[in-house]
């Protein structure tokens, strides 16, 4: 059983799958940071200073021992308050449309790869045989 799993790790295409997984966590990881930094700033920034992470529907009471802001997502969700985070839904999808377009991006460019290399290629000459064959032929023809 082991030789078989070491079989299976050292394919090729497990090795791809977990680079991919590690390089995927990375690129997550920048990506949350370019929305949460960049972009949501520059959307409240233009939509006169909303703030997507204040935004939230409270549906639960707040606890007695409760310490920090009641206008604060992360310190109600912290206690345990049950809430719609409108604000963090927004920032997760746009989160989302950024992975898409860059993996649509991605795959268009291999897709591209694929099709340039596929490209049929120019007829081989036909080999000194052939060719000689043939001019006999049309010299025979030409005399017949």
């Amino acid at each position: 059983m082991l030789s078989d799993f070491k079989a299976f790790i050292n394919k090729g295409n497990v090795v791809d799958l977990a680079v991919a997984v590690i390089i995927g966590a990375a690129f997550g990881k920048i990506v949350s940071s370019l929305t949460d930094d960049i972009i949501m700033p520059v959307i409240g920034y233009l939509t006169g200073g909303l703030d997507f992470s204040s935004h939230f529907i409270r549906l639960g009471a707040i606890p007695a021992d409760f310490v920090g802001s009641v206008t604060n997502y992360a310190d109600l969700k912290k206690a345990g308050v049950a809430m719609i985070g409108l604000g963090q839904f927004v920032t997760v999808a746009v989160n989302f449309l950024i992975v898409a377009f860059v993996v649509f991006l991605i795959v268009r460019a291999v897709s591209k790869l694929h099709k340039a290399e596929e490209a049929p290629a120019a007829p081989a000459a036909p080999p000194e045989d052939v060719v000689l064959l043939r001019e006999i032929l049309a010299e025979l023809k030409k005399k017949g």
